[in-house]
């Protein structure tokens, strides 16, 4: 071979890039290029019995070619190679073999394929060049859009847009592409058939190696069913599901940034509580359902009554708050128009309700707080202040409104505070029975009435008219009025010692919580024998709201009393709802006439002719007659006059401490009188 041609054909095959071998027809090799010889460790790597098969087939002719490609574990990882035998000319029978690192190209083809099913995705995916012109776009994509791959390749992606979002929206969103690279967020976007959607998007921008963008791949989700799913949680997080108004949270959010908004700017807001006076009768009288009715008349007519921005809320029953704000600068003239507004209000809900078939009224009571930048307050704070001056709306009548001052909020302090000491005196027995006197026409006593008086540590008394109401409505009077009927009993059965005191009767006063207890006969059988004392000489005092609440059982258990011999005598008679239908039904013994009606008898011809009235009501019923609040000779004559025999008052002695009275009654001063 011609040296000069043998050279120039080394030199061309140490040219080419690829690892080459020429080899002679027994497999040895004839000739190597530089590449080979630079990699000749891997190729024994190669030599398996797939590549070592299918090399000599080709040298032997049995194969026109053959190729192969394979994973070797090298200093540098994992790489994929490719061996390729060829024969050469029939005159030489050999083989010229090619070895390559194909391991680029095994990542690409993997990270097409990774693309291809990412591509594929559930998502809705588009992909742009740079000036925005879509080049792809998925199957999903057509699912969620309505549009084919042909009629929006070539289009730009504006052909989705709804119209609900404005230059802005878009110029923010490109700028944060523009800065990030990417953007993602909710866009309200129209299908093919013209129905708007919410889509959630992702926007990245694909960049060269210079950094300039080539292209722009957008993914995108239609989230209508979890958007609503959101908006519901939404709606019954912060509305009221009846009336579809704000609840409570959101109330105090929108006062939450109400209050700053005032401070900032000066200019006064107003709260207003709203409580419907009678709705609960209707409730129970006519179904919830009518009740629910009535609800949501009456939230429909409030929002109607106020401007744009201003906030009507359901606190739930029968409850309404209404927030307004941007009132005046000036709290009077605020003051003025709130209670304008207020009184708006009214009158729309004043107007009768149809409730299917029936038509009913309502009346609203109502409490207004002011909120301005002299006043740094919290939300709970001003709902607690509406809420006070609502009570006394109530407390005045019902079908008013009534602002909140500081004297609300006082009386209220000094309540709370009053409890949570009658609760401290109730455990530490701060109590004592005073006991008055009880006289007959001749000055003789018959016995006393135990009232109970609240002597504290430091040696001052808190009157029973600022306890004894405060004990009802907290419940405490129950064991108040356990109290007052041991302590009584006990000071009976102490009494029967002393002649002067061993046949007077004690009166106690039975409050109807302490009465209409389940077991209250019982307790009354336990306390006369666990003390042992004549249950004739017990004799119980109740009020006529006892007496009309739960008739037939109220008649039940006096029924029982009065079978062990306790006595009952109805208080402050005169000043209820009294009535004969009822007082020919109950066991009484005595009715007392209110001292109201003794004040002014000598003087007031009204209260002598109700007490006559009283006197002649008693006799036919057998029933007896005493009189209380006697403080004068004059009233104890007339009354005597009258036909009443029997009295009580400071004409014949105050209440006192138990160790006193028998002395009083010892003294004579009785019958001096």
């Amino acid at each position: 071979m011609d040296p000069a041609y043998s050279l120039a054909a080394s030199a061309l095959l140490d040219a080419l890039p690829e690892e080459i071998a020429v080899l002679g027809p027994d497999g040895s090799a004839l000739a190597v290029n530089r590449a080979w010889r630079a990699h000749a460790g891997r190729h024994a790597a190669a030599r398996s019995a797939e590549a070592h098969e299918g090399i000599e087939a080709v040298l032997a002719g049995a194969k026109a070619r053959f190729e192969t490609e394979y994973r070797l574990q090298t200093e540098e990882g994992e790489r994929w190679f490719s061996i390729c035998a060829t024969p050469l000319d029939a005159e030489w029978r050999g083989a010229v073999v090619a070895h390559a690192d194909i391991t680029a190209r095994r990542q690409s083809e993997a990270k097409l394929r990774i693309a291809a099913i990412a591509f594929d995705s559930p998502e809705g995916m588009m992909v742009t060049d740079a000036a925005g012109v879509i080049l792809q776009v998925n199957q999903s994509f057509t699912r969620i859009t309505g549009y084919t791959s042909a009629e929006v390749v070539g289009h730009k992606p504006c052909v989705l847009s709804s119209g609900r979002h404005d230059a802005e929206f878009y110029r923010a969103m490109w700028s944060a592409i523009g800065m990030h690279g990417r953007w993602q967020g909710e866009i309200w976007n129209r299908r093919k058939n013209g129905e708007v959607y919410p889509e959630l998007l992702n926007i990245a921008a694909v960049r060269d190696a210079g950094g300039a963008v080539t292209h722009y791949v957008a993914s995108l989700s239609d989230i209508t069913l979890s958007k609503a799913a959101s908006d519901e949680i939404k709606n019954l997080a912060f509305y009221d599901p009846l009336t579809h108004l704000p609840n409570r949270r959101m109330l105090v959010e929108r006062l939450a940034q109400a209050l700053p908004a005032a401070y900032t700017s000066g200019h006064c807001g107003a709260l207003m509580l709203i409580d419907l006076d009678n709705f609960k009768t209707i409730n129970e009288t006519l179904g919830h359902s009518k009740g629910d009715m009535l609800l949501q008349q009456a939230a429909a007519r409030l929002h109607a009554c106020l401007r744009q921005g201003d906030t009507v809320a359901r606190l739930g029953g029968d409850e309404f708050v209404v927030l307004i704000e941007g009132l005046s600068g000036q709290p009077r003239e605020a003051a003025a128009r709130s209670e304008a507004l207020a009184a708006k209000l009214a009158a729309a809900l004043n107007r009768p309700y149809t409730l299917g078939a029936h038509q009913c009224h309502s009346t609203p009571s109502i409490g207004i707080t002011l909120f301005h930048a002299g006043l740094r307050q919290q939300p709970e704070e001003l709902l607690m202040q509406a809420d006070i001056a609502m009570y006394q709306a109530k407390e005045a009548g019902r079908n008013g409104m009534r602002f909140f001052d500081q004297s609300m909020q006082d009386s209220i302090s000094e309540r709370a505070q009053l409890e949570r000491e009658l609760r401290h005196a109730i455990d530490t027995q701060q109590f004592e029975l005073y006991y008055q006197v009880q006289v007959d026409h001749l000055k003789h006593p018959l016995g006393a009435e135990a009232l109970i008086r609240w002597i504290q540590p430091d040696g001052g008394a808190v009157s029973p008219a600022r306890f004894i109401p405060l004990a009802e409505e907290s419940g405490q009077i129950l064991a108040l009025g356990q109290w007052v009927l041991e302590s009584a009993c006990a000071q009976l059965r102490a009494w029967q010692s002393e002649p002067a005191m061993s046949e007077l009767a004690v009166a106690v006063n039975v409050s109807a919580r302490q009465f209409h207890q389940p077991d209250f006969c019982e307790q009354v059988r336990s306390v006369l024998r666990r003390y042992g004392v004549d249950p004739g000489l017990l004799k119980l005092e109740l009020t006529e709201g006892v007496l009309l609440e739960n008739m037939e059982d109220t008649i039940a258990s006096m029924q029982a009393l009065r079978e062990l011999g306790v006595r009952f005598a109805l208080d402050d008679f005169g000043t209820g709802y009294s009535s004969l239908q009822y007082l020919k039904r109950l066991p009484l013994d005595q009715l007392k006439i209110d001292q109201s009606f003794v004040r002014d008898l000598a003087s007031d011809g009204n209260d002598q002719a109700i007490v006559r009235t009283i006197i002649a009501m008693a006799r036919s019923l057998n029933l007896d007659v005493i009189a209380e609040g006697v403080e004068t000779d004059a009233q104890c004559a007339l009354l005597g006059q009258l036909g009443c025999q029997s009295y009580q008052g400071y004409l014949f002695g105050k209440p006192m401490p138990a160790p006193a009275l028998p002395e009083l009654i010892r003294s004579g001063f009785l019958s001096a009188i």
